[in-house]
């Protein structure tokens, strides 16, 4: 198939791309502005096409003239950004990504007779807090949205929506880890990331190398619809954030009481750490055939991060 893969010089796109020429697929990849992302487009095995996701003209342009069998949408706008205590504000450009550039992707596809589309969504902290801990496709979305997530949330759901009503795939993916550039070891390490309260809520992870097989799977043979991306261990923040520490050579996390989270963090983030639920990737594996690398974050965490951990330091008695 020819493919054309919004996002393509990406976290997930670097990965993507190669395994979908390793398929035999054809790849056309978008980046924005930086030469040096063409550059790396190329020497992945991809034409490289610059675009402005949110110039409906210009995408409908540049789908029809690439002419693809499927279309991906894996566009973030997240490389180097910082966290803030307002999702909202975190993930304002690609809230826009995901509404506008979602839309105007669906519009060129329909426009130029594609009939399959896979586009990026997120699992974690999205599902009802209630009930048991790990929740499938079919369970419903937490409904009760906090001031400062509503517009990222409503993103999220409204790829999801839009996407499957045209016949699409939405695929609802973990917590990405396994690139350079991933935010949360520098947070751990500089002892900014807590275990808040009883640290129970459930995070879903998913190593980006599998996140790029399972896309290419969906691409394949899914079925239109919602398919969790996650691997198989689903844990509390209690477990994996101390792992995580031990992977990167980093000091223990600290523990912080509820009601100091609540005025660092916001409510948004104390519901996160105390209450998220985690996803089921069993539809996932069930249908696509999907076999991980790293089944959990348990081995992944230290083949992403162990050999840039510091070398412990020998004991010298005094």
């Amino acid at each position: 198939m020819r493919v054309f893969v919004s996002g393509a010089s990406g976290a997930i796109g670097a990965r993507l791309v190669p395994q979908l020429i390793e398929h035999g697929h054809e790849v056309i990849g978008t980046y924005t502005a930086s030469p040096e992302k063409a550059d790396r487009l190329r020497a992945l095995g991809a034409h490289a096409v610059r675009l402005d996701l949110l110039d409906a003209d210009a995408v409908r342009r540049a789908v029809r003239e690439a002419a693809p069998d499927a279309i991906i949408h894996e566009a973030t706008a997240l490389a180097g950004g910082g966290f803030s205590r307002s999702l909202d504000k975190t993930f304002a450009a690609t809230n826009l990504l995901r509404t506008t550039g979602t839309d105007a992707l669906l519009a060129a596809a329909q426009d130029a007779g594609v009939r399959r589309f896979v586009a990026q969504s997120f699992a974690p902290y999205r599902y009802a807090r209630e009930g048991g801990m790990v929740k499938t496709e079919d369970d419903p979305l937490d409904a009760s949205l906090l001031a400062g997530t509503r517009e990222t949330f409503g993103a999220m759901t409204h790829v999801d929506t839009v996407v499957t009503q045209a016949g699409g795939i939405a695929l609802r993916y973990g917590g990405f880890y396994g690139d350079a550039s991933d935010q949360l070891p520098g947070a751990v390490r500089k002892g900014m990331f807590p275990i808040v309260g009883s640290g129970a809520g459930y995070m879903s992870f998913v190593h980006l190398e599998d996140a790029a097989a399972a896309t290419v799977l969906a691409l394949e043979r899914g079925n239109p619809g919602i398919y969790n991306i996650v691997d198989d261990d689903p844990a509390p923040l209690s477990e994996w954030l101390p792992a995580l520490a031990v992977a990167l050579g980093a000091r223990p996390p600290r523990h912080m009481p509820v009601w100091l989270a609540r005025l660092v963090a916001g409510e948004s983030g104390v519901r996160t750490a105390t209450e998220s639920r985690g996803a089921s990737n069993a539809k996932a594996k069930g249908e696509l055939g999907w076999t991980l690398r790293y089944p959990s974050w348990r081995q992944g965490f230290t083949a992403a991060y162990a050999a840039a951990a510091p070398a412990a330091q020998p004991h010298i008695p005094h």
